[in-house]
């Protein structure tokens, strides 16, 4: 059986998740990003934080849950005390999700979420300071704009399994696999059995096809830098 239809028969649901800070200033904490990403189809969840304490993190984490469109099985993350803690476990017991941690000294084990965070978080928010202060901000752009994006309109590579001619199994990254999250989305089997009850195809494919790809690539550009604009004033 070919590596293609060993990956097909996985099941989305199984997110990684990671936090990426933006910046100190003055003595002053900026923001945090809470990084979320599927590892079957790589549909991704942005939302930032002020804090990572327990009263800002639990309700954006339950935010960003049902923002997959389809069910969450199990829920992954380094051993960072803002996963690791008996309130994120009472939420996740709540929605019947598995929660797994990557084991102590295997940085690889996250490693698909931690990629993620410099290609789209970095690339798109960039390293300097921005203030507590712009997190909702923030998160009105992601939900708007970078989020969309990224499932609807951003193309990802997909790893394929092959066994080379000493027996090894190894990963290749074919061009015919380059595709966005939606349409890796659609193109696994019984695709429908693993969306959310008020998830259907239909209404997917009718977002997906709202504006091409550099359309809406040009509309987040542009929001983009009316968000700057805003966090500079805070920054002031």
């Amino acid at each position: 059986m070919s590596g293609r239809n060993q990956t097909l028969r996985d099941k989305p649901g199984y997110i990684r998740l990671d936090t990426v800070h933006q910046g100190d200033a003055g003595g002053y904490k900026g923001v945090y990003h809470i990084n979320a990403v599927d590892k079957i189809v790589q549909w991704e969840i942005l939302a930032s934080v002020e804090r990572i304490s327990e009263a800002y993190l639990v309700p954006v984490l339950g935010s960003m849950l049902f923002q997959f469109p389809f069910v969450i099985r199990g829920f992954h993350s380094d051993n960072g005390s803002e996963f690791v803690n008996h309130i994120v476990a009472r939420l996740l017991n709540k929605l019947l999700i598995r929660f797994t941690k990557s084991r102590p000294r295997h940085t690889n084990d996250n490693g698909l979420v931690e990629t993620k965070n410099g290609s789209v978080v970095r690339k798109n928010l960039g390293y300097s300071y921005i203030p507590q202060a712009c997190a909702e901000l923030l998160n009105g752009y992601n939900q708007d704009y970078l989020n969309p994006y990224i499932y609807f309109h951003r193309p990802c590579f997909f790893p394929v399994s092959v066994i080379d001619h000493k027996g090894k199994v190894k990963k290749i990254y074919p061009y015919e696999e380059v595709m966005t999250p939606y349409e890796r989305l659609k193109s696994l089997s019984q695709t429908e059995s693993y969306l959310r009850p008020d998830i259907t195809l239909e209404n997917l494919e009718a977002i997906a096809n709202q504006m091409s790809d550099n359309q809406f690539a040009e509309r987040m550009v542009k929001a983009r830098s009316n968000l700057f604009q805003q966090i500079m004033r805070f920054a002031k």
